[in-house]
């Protein structure tokens, strides 16, 4: 069974879902980032910090931020190119 561990998570974001323009939500497929991995998203891409800092604030290894990240930024190029909806788990 996976190890949980409280992580720091310190952004706060306005929407829980972000979609292409003129197609409704029902017919759309979605792309589920957890609070872990928009928060890997906002402080190394939003706040440009390096990933050394980044896994120190959000109180992980530097390779488990790694992880995070990488998934997050697959999920987000996967949605971006095949029209998915993101949605921002927990919300």
């Amino acid at each position: 069974m996976p190890r949980r561990v409280r992580r720091r998570i310190r952004g706060r974001f306005h929407h829980n879902c972000f979609k292409p323009c003129g197609i409704p939500g029902h017919d759309l497929e979605y792309e589920v980032l957890t609070k872990d991995e928009i928060e890997a998203i906002r402080l190394a891409d939003f706040e440009g910090l390096y990933q050394e800092d980044a896994a120190s604030q959000m109180e992980v290894s530097r390779p488990t931020f790694s992880r995070i990240l990488n998934n997050a930024r697959k999920k987000i190029a996967n949605a971006l190119i095949l029209g998915k909806a993101i949605e921002i788990q927990n919300f």
